[in-house]
């Protein structure tokens, strides 16, 4: 049986691509409708690809990945010989995950209150 491929998963999969691509040609000076479309893809991530019973794993995954990617782009940086790519890769992609945090965050705290 074929896997089936949700928006949700595409739309983080291209987000993915998108800051890669991002980070290594513009690093410097990263472009205001770049932080803005990773922003954006990142809200709808969390609206579309996130189930409720998925919901806790997906905050306990976010906020590791939020607190953690600091420390890594300062360890990957150093470890690329000042490369700033991967620091800028690692901003994007923490761009990308808080909007969808935020967003299973809220869903979250409706569920709760409405139960």
């Amino acid at each position: 049986m074929a896997k089936e491929y949700s928006l949700g998963g595409i739309l983080f999969t291209v987000g993915l691509i998108l800051a890669a691509i991002i980070a290594v040609f513009s690093y410097a000076n990263t472009p205001t409708w770049a932080i803005i479309t990773i922003a954006l893809l990142g809200l709808i991530v969390g609206l579309l690809n996130v189930k409720d019973s998925e919901m806790q794993m997906f905050l306990i995954a976010s906020i590791t990945f939020l607190i953690s990617f600091q420390a890594l782009s300062n360890v990957f940086t150093t470890l690329a010989l000042g490369w700033q790519a991967i620091a800028s890769f690692f901003d994007l992609m923490s761009l990308f995950v808080a909007p969808a945090a935020a967003v299973v965050a809220v869903k979250s705290l409706f569920k709760l209150a409405r139960d």
